[in-house]
Order: C-alpha cells, then structure tokens, then sequence
C-alpha cells in the first residue's frame, strides 16, 4: 500500500512540482493550499505523513499542526519551513512534529524522512494494536 502524504503549503509553484516529484516516487500524495482545507481533508481521510508549511496566511502551519494532532495524533507531521527559525523548530518537535526540514529540501532527503515516518507510524499503530490485543484478553493495563 502506497504511504499517504499530504502537503500542505500556500505557494503553489512549490506545490505541483513537489506533488509530481513524491508521486513519481511512489507515494500517494493530496494537495492542500491553506491551513483550513488541510484540517477538512485530515478530517474526511487518513494520512501516514503531512508535510506543512510553517508560515501560511489564515491559519498557520503552527496552528495547523496543532489541529491537526487534535484530530489524529498518530499522523507523523514534517514542517517545512524557508527560514530557519531554530526556536520555532525546537517548539514543534517538542510539541510532537516528528521532523523539522528547511527548504528547498532535496527530494532524495525529503522522500527519506517521509519513508522513516510512516516506518514510525506503522510501529506506533502496531504497539498499540498489541496494548489493545493484550486489555481484551484482560492481559495488564
């Protein structure tokens, strides 16, 4: 099964060829322009990886990504960003973002992070698959 990414970003010459170049690589990418239709799609469809812009008119990729975990905590989300803002990096990551990337982000890179978080989403699913297993069969909480 293909890796599901969304990319959230408010330029779209950035967008479509970013979107075409993950596509040829294999992933199943969607595509949102603000911060409002990521947070329609997240909910309506369920994502391995969010690649978000940080800085967005409307709502910000920081106010984004907080919704975003709101709705589904076990979407590993990769900030981008074209400024290097260490604080803003350091705030995310602990905040839960799984990855903290500054573009122009090389393809060969970026499509690594992407195939380490959905490899870390799909472990995190499996464990607590297995808690689940375990309560049901009234095994320790």
């Amino acid at each position: 099964m293909k890796t599901k990414v969304l990319l959230v970003d408010d330029e779209e010459g950035y967008v479509q060829p970013l979107s075409e170049r993950l596509t040829a690589r294999g992933f199943d990418v969607s595509v949102a322009y603000n911060g409002e239709s990521a947070l329609e799609l997240v909910e309506r469809q369920n994502f391995d990886v969010v690649l978000l812009d940080v800085m967005m008119p409307g709502t910000g990729g920081i106010e984004t990504f907080k919704q975003i975990r709101n709705i589904d905590f076990l979407v590993h989300v990769i900030m981008l960003t074209g400024y290097a803002e260490v604080e803003t990096a350091i705030e995310e990551i602990r905040s839960g973002a799984f990855d903290y990337l500054v573009k122009p982000v090389q393809i060969d890179h970026l499509e690594e992070r992407i195939r380490f978080a959905h490899h870390h989403k799909t472990l995190q699913e499996k464990r607590l698959r297995d808690k689940m297993d375990g309560m049901d069969r009234g095994g320790a909480h």
